[in-house]
C-alpha cells in the first residue's frame, strides 16, 4: 500500500501471512520499521519485491520494540550494510530479563535514545513511549505528519500491558504525550491505519474516554 511517494505500508492481514504492520520509508536512505516474525518474512519479502526493493537494499531497520512479532525477521537481512536499531531501554531490559529465554541476541548495530534521528535527508523524532514494553518507541515524521505508533495505540484500542515489562500507568502517560502532536497519519503496529487530522484526534479522544478510566 503506497501512502505517498516515499512511504509504503505493508499491513497485517491474517495470522498465517504476517502478524504486524511493517512500513518502508523509501528515499535515498531506506528505512524499514518493524519487519515482523521470521517465519512469516516471505510475505514481506514479496511485498518489497513488488516495488523493486530487495532485503539488501534496506539501509536501516528500526524496531519499535523487541517483541518477536515486530523484530524477529531481522535475521533475514544478512547484508552488512543493513543496520538494526532499537531503543536503549528496550535493549537493556531484554538483556537483563529476556535474553536467556531466546537463546540468542538479535542483530543490533546501534541503540536509539529520545531525540532527532537523521538518516540521509530523513529526520525522524524518536519518542520513548513505555507502557507496552519498557523501551517501546514511537517515531514521528514531521515532514509527513506521520506517527509510527508501534503497539502503543491502535484504531479504537491500546497496547497490552499484561506482558513482562508492561505498565498501564506508563502507557497512559505515553499516549497523553502523543496526543498533542500534529498527526495526519497514524500508523499502528497492528490493525487499520488512520488518515486525516480529525480522524486521528477522534481516535485519541475515544481512547481517553474508553480506556483511561480503566488503565
Amino acid at each position: 500500500m503506497q501512502l505517498s511517494d516515499d512511504l509504503y505500508a505493508f499491513p497485517w492481514r491474517v495470522l498465517n501471512v504476517n502478524n504486524c504492520n511493517s512500513y518502508l520509508i523509501d528515499g535515498a536512505f531506506k528505512i524499514l520499521i518493524d519487519p515482523g516474525h521470521q517465519h512469516l518474512f516471505g510475505e514481506l519479502r514479496s511485498s518489497l519485491r513488488s516495488i523493486n526493493i530487495r532485503p539488501e537494499d534496506i539501509d536501516l531497520i528500526i524496531a519499535t520494540h523487541i517483541h518477536p512479532d515486530h523484530v524477529e525477521a531481522v535475521q533475514s537481512f544478512s547484508s552488512p550494510s543493513t543496520m538494526v536499531a532499537i531503543h536503549e531501554g528496550e535493549y537493556h531490559y531484554f538483556q537483563e530479563n529476556v535474553a536467556y529465554y531466546y537463546g540468542h541476541n538479535p542483530k543490533l548495530d546501534f541503540l536509539l535514545a529520545e531525540g532527532t534521528l537523521k538518516a540521509g535527508n530523513i529526520e525522524l523524532e524518536v519518542i520513548h513511549t513505555p507502557g507496552h514494553s519498557p523501551g517501546s518507541i514511537c517515531l514521528y515524521w514531521p515532514s509527513h505528519k506521520a506517527l509510527f505508533a508501534g503497539d502503543l495505540i491502535f484504531e479504537g484500542g491500546v497496547g497490552r500491558t499484561d506482558l513482562p515489562g508492561g505498565n498501564a500507568d506508563q502507557l497512559k502517560r505515553s499516549i497523553g504525550r502523543l496526543s498533542s502532536l500534529d498527526i495526519e497519519l497514524l500508523l499502528p503496529g497492528h490493525g487499520n491505519l488512520i488518515r486525516g487530522q480529525e480522524e486521528v484526534a477522534r481516535n485519541f479522544s475515544l481512547i481517553e474516554k474508553v480506556y483511561f478510566g480503566i488503565i
